[in-house]
């Protein structure tokens, strides 16, 4: 009890410390000024799929497709940041997300089957940030806008293999925390994805898959893209 008392104590005072640290004036005073601005982000990202089956019979069975779990990935990406107005930025942040979904598949008898279908798009975004009046060390702000991406882990010799262009929009809330010597600011933003990945089987070279798996490809009809990202940038 003494132990459990003397630790919220110890982290209570280092939470006061570190707020009280973000709310005094000071750090940073002039870094918004700026025109252009430049840095860098990290982050973790879990992708998703928003399935459509084809509901066709295969082999006397059908197959109902969804994403069985969420893996988590990592994310980079460099950040060029342009001052428009006092309270509006334009950001371009180019970016390479590693990650992966998982497809089940269950038979009409019941069995129960799964796929991963591993991605690395690189996003080009544009978005725009509109930020609050800053208080103290900190900043919220909104931000979106729209992007293309390319995926660089397509492999045909996989059961489900998607297209490599996408399309989408993302948004996303943050907040600018001012430091002595850098500006950090974790965001979290969706993605949410318009054209349809999905590579009929009709389209590519079955010859690359095994015929036990083609069932995999056949019981979709479209894929399209999701992913949430929790970023840290650095500028």
């Amino acid at each position: 009890m003494k132990w459990n008392i003397r630790t919220v104590f110890v982290f209570s005072v280092l939470l006061t410390s570190f707020a009280g640290g973000l709310l005094a004036q000071g750090n940073l005073p002039y870094v918004d000024d700026k025109l252009i601005r430049f840095g860098f982000t990290l982050g973790a990202n879990t992708m998703d799929f928003r399935i459509k089956e084809s509901r066709i019979e295969l082999d006397g069975m059908t197959y109902n497709a969804r994403i069985s779990q969420l893996s988590p990935g990592f994310s980079v990406g460099v950040i060029t940041d342009l001052r428009l107005h006092e309270y509006w930025n334009l950001r371009l942040i180019p970016a390479l997300h590693f990650g992966e979904r998982r497809i089940s598949y269950r038979a009409s008898d019941g069995k129960l089957s799964d796929v991963s279908v591993a991605s690395i798009p690189i996003s080009l975004p544009i978005y725009l940030k509109y930020s609050s009046k800053r208080v103290g060390n900190c900043r919220p702000y909104l931000i979106g806008g729209p992007g293309l991406s390319f995926d660089l882990g397509r492999d045909p010799e996989k059961p489900v293999l998607l297209r490599p262009f996408d399309f989408y929009a993302e948004f996303g809330v943050g907040c600018d925390l001012y430091f002595s010597f850098f500006k950090l600011s974790p965001e979290l933003k969706f993605s949410l994805g318009f054209n349809d990945l999905f590579t009929p089987l009709a389209e590519r070279n079955s010859g690359f898959i095994r015929e036990e798996d083609k069932k995999y490809s056949l019981a979709l009809s479209s894929l399209t893209s999701r992913m949430i990202t929790l970023s840290f940038n650095f500028e």
